[in-house]
């Protein structure tokens, strides 16, 4: 778990890390650099799911080395499923991250949303269900092992 104290705000308990995968941990279905090996280490501190609309459709693939939960989900209904996956999880318990309009709902009702502003963009509606943006899904998982960078940005 990873407890975060933020003053003027409120105490993060994470339990789970929910993430989006294309837009957000990949590009054009393939996984960006770096991500792998701070995945690896999240794995230590909070459980993993990656919810997916699977649009390459080889996302499992990609994510076999991967210690998380991968959920693909149907075309239709992403957003609600998403929203619904986080809220079944505990979602006071709950970091998620995400560039598309579907994460929009995750975003908005995790403990904690995380965009990312990525190659692929972000869209306006997972902007504002954000509680942080960042340009890089590192950036990203790093404000998670680095729990000092979300203190000194959502403190107030």
């Amino acid at each position: 778990m990873i407890s975060i104290e933020i003053p003027g705000y409120h105490t993060l308990d994470l339990r789970h890390l929910v993430l989006d995968y294309n837009g957000t941990l990949a590009v054009d279905g393939r996984l960006l650099d770096g991500v792998e090996a701070q995945l690896l280490a999240l794995t230590r501190i909070v459980d993993l799911h990656i919810v997916t609309g699977n649009t390459y459709g080889d996302a499992r693939e990609h994510l076999r080395g991967c210690p998380a939960e991968v959920v693909c989900l149907p075309v239709s209904g992403q957003a609600q499923a998403k929203r619904e996956y986080v809220q079944r999880l505990g979602a006071q318990h709950v970091a998620a991250v995400g560039n598309g309009r579907n994460d929009a709902p995750m975003l908005e009702r995790a403990a904690l949303g995380i965009a990312v502003a990525g190659t692929e963009g972000l869209a306006c509606d997972a902007l504002q269900a954000a509680d942080v943006v960042v340009h890089h899904a590192v950036d990203a998982l790093g404000l998670l092992l680095h729990p000092k960078r979300l203190i000194a940005t959502l403190r107030s």
